[in-house]
């Protein structure tokens, strides 16, 4: 499974979509982009695609310009942090059930370097 199957971010999209088309300015994608400091729309035209999230530093700031409650902000984001987790979680099984031993060897290495512990640092 790819990185970007992995992460989901449909959930803060479509609230930002929502938002935008129904606020009573109707900003556009390269509006709302440029009101963020961004050059263009393709920011916000990639959040809408659910290719990337919001940056934490920008949320409060995306809130106040389209008038999001910050509890729909953070449901959007933790719905799709859940989401992220249990494709992660679907993907480890994935490597454990195979009968493929690169997988395997994979796997194991991957596990053994995170619970090493990092001497002389």
């Amino acid at each position: 499974m790819k990185e970007e199957k992995l992460r989901n971010f449909s959930h803060i999209a479509k609230l930002i979509r929502t938002k935008r088309l129904s606020h009573p300015k109707r900003y556009s994608q390269s509006e709302l982009s440029k009101l963020l400091g961004y050059k263009n729309g393709q920011f916000i035209s990639n959040v809408e695609r659910s290719l990337c999230s919001v940056p934490l530093k920008m949320l409060s700031k995306v809130s106040k310009i389209l008038s999001i409650d910050e509890a729909d902000i953070k449901e959007a984001l933790l719905e799709d942090h859940r989401s992220t987790i249990s494709n992660y979680l679907s993907c480890n099984d994935e490597i454990k059930d195979s009968k493929d031993p690169l997988d395997k060897k994979a796997s194991t290495a991957a596990r053994e370097n995170y619970s090493r512990p990092q001497l002389g640092k």
